[in-house]
């Protein structure tokens, strides 16, 4: 009977101590925090600016000022980014929850002649594996335009591949991420490409209009096993790339 009594005593204090540990990881794992990840270029990096003064910063201000406060935003962008090096980078992306995905590449392979085919089958590729990590995912497609230097043909096509790409997905496309910004001096840096900080704003502006209304209804969906939100408001983690 003794032998008995304590033999139940050491499974007891084993289970106590796995349901420990489990409700303690399932605590880690069950954050109420929704992701938004930022897949871009310099554009999105804000190329020759601080950090603080690329739109997905100032996107980040106006998720906190909207009462958004659960949101933390993760810029993947790179200066110079493709959307075969965007590839490249997005798996250790992909390690972390994804809720809301912006997808702004193209325009530098566009600037090198990469056909057509090749940047929409990279693109699509890349939202199918946000997809595949995320099934719940809402995407947002930054589109592009090229000024009317290039072949009226590629023009034409480059435009229209983001436009086609939203819709084939699912997703949600803003027209032009540039709009009242590209071919402006006043809002461009002296090198006529990218935005000063006044075009960084209306970036902002433009890609808000798109992500306010998902950003409402992706914040009041329940994560499996979420603990009450914080109230620290939202963040913006810089992602290291190379």
């Amino acid at each position: 009977m003794g032998n008995s009594m304590k033999q139940w005593g050491t499974i007891a204090a084993v289970l106590a101590a796995w349901w420990a540990q489990s409700a303690a990881a399932a605590k880690r794992d069950s954050s109420p925090v929704k992701r938004i990840l930022v897949l871009g270029d310099s554009l999105s990096a804000g190329f020759g600016l601080r950090s603080n003064q690329a739109w997905p910063a100032q996107v980040t201000e106006k998720l906190h000022n909207a009462g958004l406060t659960n949101f933390e935003i993760t810029n993947a962008s790179q200066t110079g980014g493709t959307t075969a090096g965007g590839l490249q980078r997005l798996p250790g992306h992909l390690k972390r929850k994804v809720d809301i995905f912006i997808l702004e590449l193209g325009i530098n392979d566009a600037f090198r002649g990469v056909p057509i085919a090749t940047i929409r089958n990279n693109l699509q590729t890349i939202i199918d594996q946000v997809k595949d990590r995320n099934p719940d995912v809402r995407v947002i497609v930054a589109g592009m335009q090229l000024p009317n230097y290039a072949t009226d043909d590629y023009v034409f096509g480059f435009g229209q591949t983001y436009a086609d790409l939203a819709a084939k997905n699912n997703a949600v496309l803003i027209p032009y991420l540039l709009e009242g910004v590209g071919g402006d001096p006043s809002l461009n840096q002296p090198d006529h490409v990218h935005p000063n900080p006044a075009g960084q704003r209306i970036l902002a502006g433009n890609v808000w209009r798109v992500l306010e209304p998902i950003a409402r209804e992706v914040a009041v969906i329940p994560s499996a096993n979420a603990s009450p939100a914080r109230t620290e408001g939202p963040r913006l983690r810089p992602s290291v790339t190379r």
